[in-house]
């Protein structure tokens, strides 16, 4: 996910924030679709950030071997594997940038997006700076977006990708809850602020499930797996204020390992 005005606010956000705040699965028989090639497109909830160990020639695009779609193919071995998932990508760019990599061979394909387009980052960089009320409102936009320009993008994004990979099996992820409510948490942002940021991840996973199902693809929630881990449990799997600040509310290597690979490995 893209941190766009979190780069420029790095030092002020790790001040002002005083949020406080797995193990890969064994692998399971290979699943049909791992004999031909796969393809993880995406933004960063795929490329990995936030869980380290990042591939020297990815770049701004911080692809880990630690993310779900590296330790998968790594477990599964199938035919090939492009791993083509970018930090900041959104429904167009994904679009844009990554369809390329799919091809008549492709047989699965893993992709998250959505969060760019209602930007998310913003809305937690305005939840962390400034005041309750600026919070929700950011959030009260984010979720108008969801509900009236996103579909539109998912729906043109997973068009676009069943016809370049028309057999292809895809697998659309959500993304998780951030907090665990009346968690750990004593200080940082309050419950209310809290609570929005939930119910805005609900709205923006329940839009991607409806033009996942539209399109033909299986949509797999991490919700789940995440529930125990949020922000504020006792054992998150989510980065909150932290350096480097591009890997601030991200999944930690557990988050991926724990969280996003058995979500897609019961789907593939």
């Amino acid at each position: 996910m893209s941190v766009r005005r979190l780069w420029a606010s790095a030092s002020t956000l790790v001040l002002a924030a005083s949020v406080a705040l797995g193990v890969a699965q064994p692998a399971s028989a290979t699943s049909p679709a791992a004999a031909g090639g796969y393809v993880a497109l995406g933004d960063s909830y795929s490329s990995g950030v936030g869980s380290g160990s990042y591939l020297s020639d990815s770049g701004d695009c911080h692809r880990s071997t630690k993310a779900y779609p590296y330790l998968w193919a790594t477990q599964n071995s199938p035919s090939s594997f492009a791993f083509v998932a970018c930090s900041g990508a959104t429904t167009g760019s994904v679009a844009s940038t990554q369809l390329g990599a799919l091809s008549s061979s492709t047989t699965l394909v893993s992709v998250t997006a959505g969060g760019n387009d209602v930007g998310f980052a913003d809305v937690m960089e305005d939840c962390v700076l400034y005041s309750e009320a600026t919070c929700l409102g950011s959030v009260n936009a984010a979720v108008s977006q969801m509900q009236n320009a996103l579909p539109f993008g998912l729906g043109s994004l997973y068009g676009s990708i069943r016809s370049r990979a028309s057999q292809a099996h895809v697998v659309v992820l959500g993304y998780p809850r951030f907090y665990q409510l009346s968690g750990d948490c004593i200080a940082g942002l309050s419950e209310t602020e809290r609570s929005a940021i939930n119910n805005a991840s609900d709205v923006l996973n329940g839009v991607i499930a409806q033009q996942a199902a539209n399109a033909g693809f299986t949509f797999s929630s991490v919700v789940d797996e995440f529930t125990g881990h949020e922000l504020c449990s006792g054992s998150p799997w989510l980065n909150s204020v932290t350096v480097p600040v591009y890997e601030c509310y991200h999944p930690k290597s557990a988050g991926q390992s724990g969280g996003y690979l058995p979500a897609f490995r019961s789907a593939a």
